[in-house]
Formats: structure tokens, sequence, C-alpha cells
């Protein structure tokens, strides 16, 4: 399998505990789980937030007053991937562990599923659409060597 050309922009907020994330987010784990959910060649930045900032923006951009797990800012799907990825470093590390899984395993679903949306990927308008995208991010995932996260 070749994979898509990648400049990647990895960005942490400061906030409480950002240590932690950053360990289990290096930059080559990061662009590996980006760059196999990529079709085309990307030039996304990934940020790291806090549960303050990630609210701000899911009200902001999408009405919606709470912090999510990840909002994806796609601004061109082609010729070349253009998007912002932001992760909100509480909410992931809460559902990690509500869904006992490994920090680094939620991580990867949500940097592919982010980066699926960026690319045109749905899931909220139509139930095939959401199974189609489901299925896709299993089987990115297991090449990544993570087990389905649904």
């Amino acid at each position: 399998m070749s994979l898509a050309a990648l400049s990647l922009s990895l960005q942490f907020g400061r906030f409480p505990g950002v240590q932690a994330h950053r360990a289990v987010l290096p930059r080559h784990f990061v662009t590996r789980c980006v760059r196999h959910a990529l079709d085309l060649a990307g030039e996304i930045a990934v940020r790291i937030v806090d549960a303050d900032e990630g609210q701000r923006l899911n009200r902001e951009f999408r009405g919606k007053d709470y912090a999510t797990n990840v909002l994806t800012f796609d601004y061109a799907a082609s010729p070349i991937v253009m998007a912002d990825l932001v992760l909100c470093a509480p909410v992931v590390q809460r559902e990690a562990r509500d869904q006992r899984k490994t920090l680094a395993g939620h991580y990867a679903h949500l940097l592919v599923h982010g980066t699926l949306h960026a690319q045109g990927w749905d899931h909220e308008l139509d139930v095939a659409d959401a199974e189609a995208m489901e299925a896709r991010e299993i089987e990115i995932l297991a090449g990544l060597g993570f087990e389905s996260p649904y």
C-alpha cells in the first residue's frame, strides 16, 4: 500500500496534564494514523486542547455548547486534503476510560475518524453512510494494529 504524502502540524494547548497526552501522541504516531486514513496528499494540523477550548470551538462552529472528542475543520478535499483536527484531551481521556480502551487506541480512532471527515466521509445523515464509515475506520485501524473501536 502506498501512503499519501502528508504535511503535519502537531500542536498542544497549555493545560494541566498535557504532558501525559504528549507522551501518548508522539509525532510519528499521529503522522502514521493520519497518513493511513488519507486517500490523497494532505496538509493537516492536529491540535490537542483542554475542555474550555474544545467547548468554545464546538459552540462557535457547530452551535453545540459542550466539549466533544474531535472536531474536523475541512477546507479542501482535492487535490490536497487540507484540514484542522481538534481533539479535546479531557473528553478523549474520559471516553477511553469509560469504554475500557487504551488512550493511544482511542486517539488513533479519533485521528482516523477526523481524517475521514476531512475527506467528505459522514455518519450523521444516513445509516448506510455511518456503516460505511465505521467499516473503513475498522479497516484502517486494523492496519495500524488496533482492534475495532465498535
